[in-house]
């Protein structure tokens, strides 16, 4: 069973290995959050060299090394190599490198949730592995009952929020305001 924690990944350095479709899907996915990101593997498809090109990220040409994950917050093993994600998945235990290889559950220290990202609103979708199609299917639903606007108004708050002081007349501001955009979009009076 899976925690479902958020991470700052901006100060943190991640790593991706592999150079497929699974690879750039999951760069693409990491560049939501950090650009700090480095692929490693023998060559890699036009859509992932354009993202490396785009975002500048670091690219090394070549196969996995041991000591490659030395440095990083992360992995993401994104091979078909099964004995390639146990390798890394091993190598990290008791170093602190969290690890996640693509489609071995028990070789992940974290999965990907599906999720949707507005602004700095992030709902998250997870079936703790077992069925990512589902948590894709949930996902897309919800995305339709957004409002347009919803990114706008989170950072609207954090602005506000920023500008009172702590105490608990900025927390009844805050949860009225929040409790009021969600009854005006979502409606019912008892959310």
């Amino acid at each position: 069973m899976y925690f479902p924690a958020l991470l700052d990944l901006r100060s943190k350095k991640v790593l991706v290995v592999g150079g497929g479709k699974i690879a750039r899907e999951k760069v693409a996915r990491l560049l939501d959050f950090t650009g700090a990101i480095t692929i490693i593997a023998p060559q890699c498809d036009q859509e992932l060299a354009a993202l490396i090109q785009r975002h500048q990220l670091t690219y090394h040409p070549r196969p996995y090394r041991k000591g490659d994950i030395d440095g990083f917050f992360l992995v993401v093993v994104a091979v078909d190599d099964l004995a390639l994600q146990e390798a890394i998945f091993h190598e990290a235990r008791g170093t602190g490198v969290l690890v996640n290889s693509v489609d071995s559950v028990d070789l992940c220290d974290f999965i990907f949730p599906s999720y949707i990202k507005r602004g700095d609103l992030v709902i998250a979708f997870s079936t703790g592995g077992a069925s990512p199609s589902l948590a894709k299917y949930l996902r897309r639903a919800f995305e339709r009952l957004l409002p347009p606007d919803i990114g706008d108004f989170v950072a609207s708050l954090k602005r506000l929020r920023a500008s009172l002081p702590k105490g608990k007349e900025r927390m009844k501001l805050l949860d009225r305001k929040a409790r009021d955009y969600v009854q005006r979009h979502f409606g019912g009076a008892d959310v």
